[in-house]
């Protein structure tokens, strides 16, 4: 069979609502400086699916750096991979204040998160190992995994009990080839907001050999008493074997790095694809890392603000009946019951009638009578916001339940 024709007549899971939804639901334009208020269609509206958690993107020096940085360099400069003539002194300073920042011996700045974890899981693997993965992981997690030729399994999400059972197969089946065991999981699950059980899991240390890569996207900059991560919020900052972030979450920039020991950091610089052959991160970026990283290290107020929304906005949510279920983090998803075209049309009138701007997300991403609103607080976010939103919510609840969105559903 001709191989675009089959794809076009299966476009995939979110493909086939492309004509229903792309520029709306897929594919919005939101416009306008990046903060709690932004455009839609032309309407202003309050928002609240930017990962700016500590309204890093719009912060006046933050601006100002990236904007110097630009006028001095362009934005290509330095041109070629970092092995070959892309290294600079502002890019080894980047990985130096980050490695300290999170209480690791040396990191590795990254052009993008998605990428870099994919090349990193692909290059310290071979077909003697075994990979562990939490099944609630990130797709950039599952992509790296899917490139192991070796043998791999999940573990029930935060299960440690069912981790158990995985190590002690993957400790048979490492004894006959050599071979060595390797975890993952996240610091924060970016939809459910629930940490990760890293504590739990290292403790496993003293039974089984293994190594864990702990992904913290969403915790880096915000858990923590300096922001420093999970490792820091959970006390276990030594245990985590292999530590990443992205800055595109509480930096609000372009980039990501690795940190840990100096030998793993070295072997990560050498064998990791997505960076031997990849253009160095542009210089706007590691000077803008680098303003970024100074606010969180010495203006704890942005993350004292940003847990203040979260707490309003969650407690208040509880307070209303909701169902938000066992976050721990910034992250606040909003669980409810229903089909995924009725509740698109939920937040369709979110944001017509209540000015709300929030993202929904449906089956396959969430079993298919459930929806999953997930809102995203920021430091810059206001009580006034907070009021709006859950006011919103109620009056579309209310509408849901009755079955409003239902009828509304448009007819092929």
């Amino acid at each position: 069979m001709d191989i675009f024709k089959r794809v076009v007549e299966n476009p995939g899971p979110l493909g086939k609502f492309a004509e229903y939804g792309e520029g709306y639901f897929i594919f919005p334009e939101l416009e306008g400086d990046i903060g709690p208020r932004m455009k839609f269609k032309g309407k202003e509206v309050v928002v609240w699916s930017v990962n700016n958690y500590l309204g890093l993107a719009n912060h006046p020096e933050v601006r100002k750096a990236d904007a110097e940085s630009v006028a001095n360099y362009g934005l290509a400069y330095p041109m070629g991979s970092r092995l070959m003539s892309g290294q600079t002194s502002k890019h080894a300073q980047l990985e130096k204040e980050l490695a300290e920042f999170v209480g690791k011996e040396d990191a590795f700045l990254v052009n993008f998160g998605y990428q870099s974890m994919v090349s990193a899981i692909d290059a310290l693997v071979t077909r003697r190992d075994v990979i562990i993965y939490d099944d609630g992981s990130h797709a950039c997690i599952v992509d790296g995994v899917r490139l192991h030729v070796g043998k791999r399994f999940t573990f029930l999400h935060n299960d440690v009990d069912n981790l158990v059972k995985q190590l002690e197969r993957a400790t048979a089946i490492t004894e006959k080839t050599g071979g060595g065991i390797l975890v993952i999981t996240e610091g924060v699950f970016g939809m459910q907001g629930e940490q990760g059980a890293v504590k739990e899991i290292v403790k496993l240390k003293d039974r089984y050999d293994f190594r864990i890569l702990v992904d913290d996207a969403h915790g880096f900059g915000v858990l923590g008493k300096r922001g420093a991560g999970v490792g820091e919020e959970q006390g276990v900052t030594d245990e985590i074997d292999l530590y990443f972030s992205t800055f595109a979450k509480s930096m609000a920039g372009i980039g990501a790095f690795f940190a840990a020991d100096k030998e793993i950091i070295d072997y990560l610089k050498y064998n990791a694809r997505s960076q031997v052959f990849a253009k160095s991160l542009p210089m706007g970026f590691v000077e803008g890392g680098l303003k970024r990283l100074d606010l969180i290290r010495n203006h704890p107020e942005l993350k004292e603000n940003l847990w203040k929304v979260v707490d309003m906005l969650q407690k208040g949510l509880r307070e209303r009946g909701y169902n938000i279920g066992n976050t721990e983090s910034c992250v606040t998803p909003v669980f409810m019951k229903g089909e995924p075209l009725e509740a698109c049309e939920m937040v369709r009138d979110l944001r017509e009638a209540h000015g709300i701007f929030c993202s929904v997300v449906v089956y396959p991403v969430v079993p298919k009578d459930v929806i999953l609103i997930r809102l995203i607080p920021t430091a810059v976010h206001t009580e006034k916001e907070v009021i709006e939103t859950l006011e919103a919510f109620d009056a579309v609840k209310e509408k849901l339940d009755r079955g409003v969105y239902k009828e509304q559903v448009p007819t092929e």
